[in-house]
């Protein structure tokens, strides 16, 4: 059974949300927030498996409450519901530590999907969304003082140089198929890459991991 928190200042949004998730036999709701302080206190209170977070909410925004929430070290995983599919805050989302997101006019079918598929410990972004999103948002991120580059950053120097392509690869939006493909490797392998890739570099999931191989440098945001 998944428990989902909801985070959201729209009571008819949240009702919307609880009406699909608890018509599912695997999930229950473990709680409502209207806005970034409950949200973070209920998921110190319920450690729900997966919180529906929405990005603009008064006071605490879905941001920090993201990053809050995963800076408590909370097992909990967060999906960000944003209006657009591009929402510039998407990224900074992302950066705190969301395992993907969704837009708000998604199918039913497909919040319930990327429910579950966040729960089990994957990203729920499309590699190409992904893709799109930080090529268009990364250079208007604010300042702040730069990673330590690929050459020289500590999370890459336990990596292989196989791993290291991996990483590179799916910094790029490839899926596991594309990487197996071009790289002539049996898919099965390549899931054992980035297995281990996300362990060594502590990336919570790959759409952390595209992060990464952002801010070391890895990629840029003109790569194609």
């Amino acid at each position: 059974m998944t428990s989902v928190l909801i985070a959201d200042d729209q009571p008819m949004q949240r009702f919307g949300f609880r009406m699909l998730l608890e018509s599912q036999d695997d999930m229950t709701v473990a709680g409502e927030a209207g806005d970034g302080i409950e949200a973070v206190r209920l998921v110190g209170h319920h450690r729900p498996d997966v919180v529906l977070m929405d990005i603009r909410m008064p006071g605490l925004d879905g941001i920090e409450a993201t990053r809050r929430i995963i800076a408590a070290g909370a097992a909990t995983r967060v999906l960000i519901v944003t209006t657009f599919d591009l929402d510039e805050y998407a990224y900074e989302g992302l950066r705190a530590g969301a395992s993907g997101f969704l837009v708000k006019d998604a199918q039913p079918e497909e919040l319930l999907a990327g429910v579950r598929a966040v729960a089990a410990g994957d990203a729920v972004v499309a590699p190409s969304l992904t893709r799109r999103l930080l090529d268009t948002y990364l250079h208007r991120m604010p300042a702040s003082a730069p990673a330590p580059r690929a050459e020289n950053n500590p999370r890459l120097s336990s990596l292989t140089d196989r791993e290291r392509e991996i990483l590179t690869v799916i910094a790029q939006g490839w899926t596991n198929a594309e990487i197996a493909g071009r790289l002539h490797l049996a898919e099965s392998t390549v899931k054992t890459h980035v297995s281990r890739v996300l362990s060594k570099t502590g990336s919570r999931d790959r759409v952390q991991a595209v992060i990464l191989g952002y801010d070391t440098g890895l990629v840029s945001p003109d790569h194609r």
